[in-house]
């Protein structure tokens, strides 16, 4: 049997912010469509998106019926940008989020596309505290 080289893991302490649809599945194709695009926009013209993207210090994933943002600088951002999210949402009534903070370790992965992706316990548990909450809620 050949020895298997295993690399070290290296753990990093991310700031999450999970954003889910609520009522994504319900809606049609086309709807989902829409809605995504509608929500990247918002999400891409908050202010704390922006300075993470321009130094490097964000990560997104999407989730399919919302996303995860991978903040590395502050505890601070995920937090600052649900509150941007949510103050542009209040004009937009038709659509609903709920969203969850949480700061946690995680780790680079490669994923079945061999593309790079992020796991680990900061993830996990990023997504149970969002799944505690509501529509309209953080």
């Amino acid at each position: 049997m050949a020895a298997e080289v295993k690399k070290e893991i290296q753990l990093e302490i991310a700031h999450l912010l999970f954003i889910d649809v609520v009522g994504y599945s319900k809606l049609l194709v086309n709807e989902q469509i829409e809605l995504m695009q509608e929500l990247n926009r918002i999400v891409r013209g908050t202010e704390c998106f922006r300075e993470a993207e321009a130094s490097g210090k964000l990560i997104r994933l999407p989730t399919g019926d919302g996303m995860v943002l991978l903040f590395f600088r502050s505890p601070e951002q995920p937090a600052r940008c649900a509150l941007e999210i949510s103050q542009v949402l209040r004009s937009q009534t038709h659509i609903q989020l709920r969203m969850g903070i949480h700061s946690g370790p995680v780790n680079q992965v490669v994923d079945v596309n061999d593309q790079m992706n992020i796991a680990g316990a900061g993830i996990n548990v990023g997504q149970r505290v969002m799944d505690c909450g509501d529509a309209g809620h953080i």
